[in-house]
């Protein structure tokens, strides 16, 4: 588990929907970042299963920290864009979203994000995305 800057630590506490969806910033560093929740009744769609999203929440703010992991402490970022797969229902104690910078820049970020579903240890993928994301002034 890597360091994570204080600056992406205090961004972070400052996210409402993370503290909704009661996810936890485990590492975030060098253009890469791992987020996890709880698959909570209140992020579930009708079959039970967790909701889109959840997994397309985590895996956003996992690939915008990644991004921002790569950037001086002055700086922000933005979603430009997210192609999202869902490969699986959100089904299990909780999900697992990575995310890694792809190639970074100084008006474009490429991010690559992946979601698992952990149950009972093991892990299943349940979502691939990729995304643009645009640094900002704050």
């Amino acid at each position: 588990m890597s360091a994570i800057a204080p600056h992406l630590a205090a961004s972070f506490e400052r996210q409402g929907m993370m503290k909704t969806f009661g996810a936890t910033l485990l590492s975030c560093a060098d253009g890469r970042c791992e987020i996890e929740a709880p698959i909570l009744a209140l992020a579930s769609q009708q079959h039970g299963y967790g909701h889109a999203a959840l997994p397309f929440g985590l895996a956003d703010s996992a690939m915008g920290y990644a991004a921002l992991s790569t950037l001086p402490a002055d700086r922000e970022v933005v979603t430009a864009e997210i192609k999202v797969n869902l490969m699986s229902p959100s089904v299990g104690d909780a999900l697992i979203a990575r995310a890694r910078v792809i190639k970074p820049g100084k008006r474009l970020i490429v991010v690559l994000g992946e979601v698992f579903a952990r149950s009972d240890g093991a892990e299943r993928q349940v979502a691939l995305l990729t995304g643009t994301l645009v640094p900002v002034d704050p």
